[in-house]
């Protein structure tokens, strides 16, 4: 894995956010996911969202300018092509990109809720770990003392 390259404080603020706010989306497809009156689409779209914002944690740490866009393959390849190494199981999400637009608005189709779960947790985890490399160390504070 590429080491990444001391990004500024405000790189990491702002990979913070979008970390925390791929791990809202995530919390949301928790809840939803077994939710028999809750539709596909609604979970697919916090899906592709969670994965879409964490992958935008890495890119934002890695210095790459972040595209307008939900094109889960184009972030997946803008990862690669700034050597970062993606996880088996983020190497191929394009499949969640229809979920963030198209589908809301157009037929329903049929979504794996279970995949798009474990790809979302996957993906926010990564980015969890990839933000806590990149962060200063904190000193913890042992409240026992």
């Amino acid at each position: 894995m590429r080491d990444v390259s001391s990004p500024s404080p405000e790189q990491v603020e702002y990979a913070g956010l979008l970390k925390r706010l791929a791990a809202g989306d995530l919390v949301v497809c928790r809840k939803l996911v077994h939710d028999t009156e809750v539709e596909d689409h609604a979970i697919g779209f916090h899906a592709q969202q969670s994965v879409e914002k964490a992958l935008k944690v890495a890119l934002v740490l890695a210095g790459v300018e972040l595209p307008y866009s939900h094109d889960l393959e184009l972030l997946v390849d803008l990862v690669k092509g700034s050597g970062i190494e993606l996880p088996a199981d983020l190497t191929s999400p394009e499949w969640l990109t229809p979920w963030a637009v198209d589908l809301r608005y157009g037929e329903p189709t049929a979504l794996d809720r279970a995949a798009a779960l474990a790809v979302a947790e996957s993906a926010v985890s990564w980015a969890a770990a990839r933000l806590a490399a990149a962060s200063p160390s904190v000193p913890q504070v042992d409240s026992h003392e």
